[in-house]
């Protein structure tokens, strides 16, 4: 059975998409849709697609058996709830809602139509930390008890994404997600947040720097860690570094793609650099391959071997830990995220 896929968004991060679709087997984009028509019909003719410019006569013309909504969020929530009445499964870029309200829309959307709802949080499915969760289910390290995660790079992210230079909460809303889900996924759900952070580079207008401490429900603590304007030689722009210890050893994933790993024995260091796709280059290859394997285990799920990780619920409550972030930078409070218990 070859998965039907249609694509709304042909902008920058969208091709990583579109490669990775076609070359997995066992799918194919069918059509693909964006406002500008010139973008569209170049999607459409390097794919072997039909371009529309219009989502909703798009749906309702192929009716996909996958929507793949790679906009600004300031359209998913409209976009969900379309997809969801012509689509057998929805999957939607990051950041997911700008609130709680339009993420409980389209997660309910979603449920009463018991359409699988998938969020793009690829940084849980790049190889270093894929790696990482592997062990962790294996118990090498014992019950972990603490995370830290480190973003830090001075790489120019605004020459392809201009609109990011304009966004007040920078770091927390286009990589803190992202992060936030990682130390969800390892440790389990945050029941506690703190945040500071900072404007450090003059041409931004928010912030572009940031620290969080979480507390977990299991009682483990992540340190989390962001900065668009760190000065480092060599830059290790996009890996995320950091460690996770436990009460049998320890997990650290170092700069140049190496997991070393801490036990009895001593440590030792594996290669965990990611395969380059054919149609890759360094140093994205480490985003592209993670593009290649979440996408390929949303087809294991609608073949019914897996479920959504992380589903749009999952993703929710990364959501409202992002957003206490956010509250708790400003008043210099530690919050609980809404909707969790307190710990």
């Amino acid at each position: 059975m070859t998965v039907r896929v249609a694509l709304i968004g042909c902008g920058f991060f969208a091709r990583n998409h579109m490669l990775a679709w076609r070359d997995l087997p066992g799918a194919k984009v069918v059509a693909v849709c964006d406002l500008d028509s010139g973008r569209a019909g170049n999607f459409a003719a390097e794919f072997g697609a039909e371009a529309f410019t219009d989502p909703a006569v798009m749906l309702a013309e192929v009716r996909p058996d996958a929507t793949d909504i790679v906009t600004t969020v300031a359209s998913h929530r409209k976009l969900v709830t379309l997809a969801v009445q012509h689509s057998g499964a929805v999957i939607c870029q990051k950041p997911f809602a700008a609130s709680l309200t339009d993420g409980q829309a389209m997660v309910s959307a979603c449920a009463a139509a018991d359409v699988p709802l998938f969020v793009h949080e690829n940084f849980r499915w790049q190889a270093p930390w894929r790696a990482v969760q592997a062990r962790l289910a294996a118990g090498v390290v014992g019950t972990p008890r603490f995370l830290r995660l480190s973003f830090r790079h001075a790489f120019d992210i605004y020459t392809a994404q201009p609109y990011l230079a304009e966004e007040p909460d920078l770091a927390l809303m286009d990589v803190g997600l992202h992060l936030f889900d990682m130390a969800s996924c390892l440790m389990g759900d945050v029941v506690r947040v703190s945040c500071e952070t900072q404007r450090l580079n003059p041409r931004v207008a928010g912030q572009d720097a940031f620290q969080a401490l979480l507390r977990h429900s299991s009682g483990a603590v992540s340190s989390v860690e962001c900065s668009f304007f760190a000065q480092l030689s060599p830059d290790p722009f996009p890996q995320t570094l950091g460690r996770v210890e436990g009460d049998a050893g320890t997990l650290e994933v170092l700069a140049g793609y190496r997991l070393r790993q801490h036990g009895s024995d001593g440590p030792a260091d594996i290669d965990v650099e990611p395969e380059l796709p054919i149609w890759g280059a360094r140093p994205w290859h480490l985003i592209q391959d993670s593009v290649c394997a979440f996408q390929t285990h949303v087809l294991e799920v609608l073949a019914g071997r897996a479920q959504p990780q992380p589903s749009g619920a999952d993703n929710l409550r990364t959501l409202a830990v992002t957003l206490a972030a956010i509250r708790a930078a400003k008043s210099g409070a530690t919050l609980v995220p809404e909707g969790a218990a307190p710990g």
